[in-house]
């Protein structure tokens, strides 16, 4: 098969660390190109990855450049001047979470998505986890079959803790200056001070406020938000309780984020790594219960959720799968955010 040919749109810790460490290593791509405003660091990054060339911008990239896909992993308040202009290209593009910065630039960047024509895959990496992928396919029977009764709850932990786990250990740098970066406008009907608040919760739950629907398998509203900022309740489209247990402790050494899944005779539980976890999937325990009650821990392939994500995206670009995660349902977890916070602050 013809290897897709990949453009990378910033190398900066998360660039390398999360994304191309991973695209370089495939048998079935290649990372033949860098744009990146620093030009030490792309030379130094190239250099390392085996990446042929380097450009000061995406749009002299693309200019010069065959590619089948790009990814961009660049702050989420720059997506609306950075990662919407690109979409005119037509190509498939990866970024990180969240979409976008407010709902404003969520909607402007869909209509433009709608124009160019292609995909584009938000990088919610828990969706590809083994772990996720295992339960994922098991929750989908049991609501088939409803041999453990019906869906009845989820409920998911995520305290602060060490996300990094020693991934920034090998990442490249220089001693360049970063250049001025034009970022988002912040939303129309937000305050500072609220701004911050929704900043925050994006920044560090978004991921779970999009696991929690995927779980669920369905959409939802936020029905209650603690003002200790510590837990958001929420109700599905089909009436099931899902709950996001927030900052109730933290942990500066380890990593604690579970998710429970609990049907009327049964429940499913994830234990997920850290993020830049390396050759290291997440832990899946299912339940069944009745007469012959047994328990059940899969064996999953040592592969991580971010390298998981990355042979997911290269598949999608091939047309062999969906991808997990595009832009429109990213879009829900801006929405929800917004819900949260407005129940929170009150504003």
């Amino acid at each position: 098969m013809k290897k897709v040919r990949l453009g990378f749109v910033g190398v900066g810790n998360m660039g390398q660390a999360a994304h191309l460490r991973n695209y370089a290593s495939l048998d079935d791509c290649d990372v033949v190109a860098i744009a990146e405003v620093r030009p030490l660091l792309a030379q130094r990054v190239a250099a390392r990855y085996g990446v042929a060339n380097v450009y000061p911008s995406a749009e002299v990239m693309l200019e010069r450049e065959q590619l089948d896909g790009l990814v961009a992993p660049q702050p989420f308040d720059r997506h609306g001047q950075l990662v919407a202009p690109l979409y005119r290209y037509g190509l498939p593009i990866l970024t990180e979470k969240p979409l976008a910065h407010s709902i404003e630039v969520g909607e402007s960047m869909l209509a433009q998505l709608e124009q160019g024509g292609s995909f584009h895959m938000v990088g919610y990496h828990k969706r590809s986890d083994p772990a996720t992928a295992w339960a994922k396919t098991e929750i989908e029977r049991l609501q088939s079959t409803l041999e453990m009764g019906a869906l009845r709850y989820v409920r998911i932990t995520m305290p602060p803790g060490d996300w990094i786990a020693g991934g920034f250990h090998e990442v490249l740098g220089s001693d360049e200056r970063m250049p001025p970066l034009e970022r988002d406008a912040a939303p129309s009907d937000m305050d500072e001070s609220t701004f911050a608040a929704y900043v925050s919760f994006v920044n560090y739950y978004i991921h779970q406020v999009n696991l929690l629907r995927h779980l669920l398998g369905e959409s939802y509203r936020v029905t209650h938000a603690d003002p200790s900022g510590v837990l958001l309740v929420v109700q599905s489209q089909s009436g099931v309780c899902g709950t996001l247990e927030m900052a109730a402790y933290q942990t500066p050494l380890e990593w604690h984020e579970t998710a429970l899944v609990a049907f009327e005779r049964g429940f499913i539980k994830l234990e997920l790594p850290a993020p830049l976890t390396h050759n290291w999937a997440g832990r899946v325990e299912a339940f069944y219960g009745g007469q012959e009650a047994r328990t059940i821990v899969p064996v999953l392939p040592p592969i991580d959720a971010m390298r998981a994500q990355a042979m997911n995206f290269v598949r999608a670009i091939r047309g062999e799968i969906k991808p997990p995660c595009e832009a429109p349902e990213a879009l829900e977890d801006l929405c929800v955010a917004r819900d949260y916070i407005r129940l929170w602050k009150g504003v």
